[in-house]
């Protein structure tokens, strides 16, 4: 019998107007890895947050080694050897990847009153952590200079690195590759198997049979039951997940025109693209399959002219454009949601309100005057019809959860009235229930003639939202397949065949 490492008993959380955890009771076991499951808004984030010391519970209690324990900060949660892995990046981008991974326990040389930093052991324990890893990273790079899945790594190496107790891993593998998932699996295995408690929360049900022992489910702020993982069947997992709720099935009357929107012709973008031409049409959703560093998201970024890019054009609604900058492609009728919608598509500090009416202010504020009467209908609009959960409008983005923060970003666009919309990694980090409301938003665009293009790391989405697939390796267009005529297993060999 496993000693029970953590516990809550009846732990609540309340916010004005909602209640994000009701009175739940949960034990999780050392040396084993509980999958703790749920809905969008269902109250996962806000627990691993209490467990973590960043917010503090309404009432009830937490047990630690049968033990009672408060945190009132991180700190607090870090001295009990409770250590997370937020979903969210939390790196400080101007610092380098030992700082990061160290922060606060930077090694001092002795003497000079303890303020002189000690680099070169900082550079060595850095890069000890990584090496346990598997990983090779320059540690004294500047975070920022690396991509969102190095970044990811960053963050696990520096949880990692406190030897924890208790290991809360919130999305840990949602900007993972294959390759560095599977580093991921390896070392959680070696610290369950070490006596670590870990709680796993992933929206990717097919991880779950590699890494975990049993899984937890959370509904709706309320605890549902738990489940052996050898028991478990996917058909059991979205029940528990949804109860009597039917999960959205894709449509049969999707539809495309023949007639293109928008042409790339020998895209060129020095060392990451390399002559990419396709046409999308009228209607059309347009998949972009292929590993990590496939090019994907710099040919989004360069349709929409955040990557300036060296050689090709674009012809967007018969319009030759040799030169796409972010403003024009935006007056062209284009929106891009970005991978990274912390980092590049949210404004934290502002409200849901603001963050919703940031793409069309000129159309709402056309006289260059800002009004929240104005503003109110077009966020009314996509509040209603996206199903964005937000108790008031004048809350900050960033106590939404990550599934409704990416319907503001979308919401954010819609609002411009967009002819062609670009998706990178849009159901990164959601649960099911919002990722289906995103491919329904996707069927939605589809039927009203709008085009979209759709790059994401989970190659089913693909097959079953798209009308066509691209497949991308090392800068290049390689290859075309019809979902209807291939499947997860064909795709994946596309993606990484020689």
């Amino acid at each position: 019998m496993s000693i029970c490492k953590l516990e809550t008993v009846a732990l609540r959380k309340e916010y004005p107007g909602t209640v994000a955890l009701n009175d739940v009771c949960m034990r999780f076991e050392g040396g084993m890895v509980h999958a703790l499951l749920g809905r969008n808004g269902a109250g996962k984030s806000t627990l691993v947050k209490i467990l973590a010391g960043a917010v503090q519970p309404t009432s009830g209690k937490i047990l630690l080694d049968g033990a009672e324990v408060s945190f009132h900060s991180p700190r607090d949660a870090f001295d009990k050897g409770i250590v997370t892995v937020h979903q969210e990046l939390s790196l400080v981008p101007d610092l380098s990847v030992a700082e990061n991974i160290l922060l606060g326990r930077l090694p001092r040389k002795p003497g000079f009153g303890g303020l002189m930093v000690d680099w070169e052991r900082t550079y060595d324990r850095a890069e000890a952590v990584l090496r346990s890893m598997e990983v090779r990273l320059d540690v004294r790079r500047k975070a920022r200079t690396f991509g969102v899945a190095d970044q990811q790594v960053i963050e696990i190496a520096k949880a990692m690195s406190y030897e924890p107790s208790v290991l809360l891993l919130d999305e840990p593998t949602s900007a993972l590759a294959h390759h560095e998932t599977e580093v991921l699996f390896k070392l959680v295995r070696q610290l369950a198997a070490g006596g670590v408690t870990i709680l796993y929360i992933s929206h990717r049900l097919h991880e779950l049979k590699h890494i975990v022992d049993d899984i937890v489910v959370l509904r709706d702020g309320n605890y549902v039951g738990r489940i052996a993982m050898a028991e478990s069947t996917p058909e059991k997992i979205v029940r528990m997940l949804f109860g009597e709720d039917i999960p959205l099935h894709r449509p049969s009357d999707l539809t495309c025109e023949e007639s293109p929107v928008l042409e790339a012709r020998n895209i060129t973008l020095k060392n990451r693209l390399f002559g990419v031409s396709f046409r999308l049409r009228k209607g059309e959703i347009l998949g972009i399959a292929g590993m990590q560093g496939s090019g994907r998201t710099e040919l989004l970024k360069a349709i929409f002219g955040a990557e300036p890019f060296d050689g090709g054009e674009l012809v967007v609604g018969g319009k030759t454009i040799p030169l796409p900058t972010p403003a024009l492609m935006k007056e062209m009728g284009l929106a891009f949601t970005p991978e990274d919608r912390k980092g590049e598509a949210l404004v934290a500090q502002l409200s849901t309100r603001q963050n919703l009416c940031l793409a069309a202010m000129d159309r709402i504020a056309g006289n260059g005057i800002i009004s929240r009467t104005k503003e109110e209908p077009f966020v009314r609009r996509q509040v209603s019809s996206l199903g964005i959960k937000v108790a008031d409008s004048e809350q900050p983005v960033s106590s939404l959860s990550g599934g409704n923060q990416q319907k503001v970003v979308v919401g954010n666009w819609l609002n411009n009235k967009p002819g062609i919309m670009l998706f990178d990694e849009p159901t990164r980090g959601i649960d099911i229930q919002a990722k289906r409301q995103i491919f329904g938003i996707m069927w939605q665009l589809s039927r009203e003639g709008i085009s979209s293009i759709f790059v994401s790391s989970e190659l089913e989405e693909l097959l079953e939202v798209c009308h066509r697939i691209l497949v991308m390796k090392a800068g290049r267009v390689v290859g075309e397949v019809a979902p209807g005529t291939t499947d997860f297993k064909q795709l994946l060999e596309k993606c990484i065949e020689d």
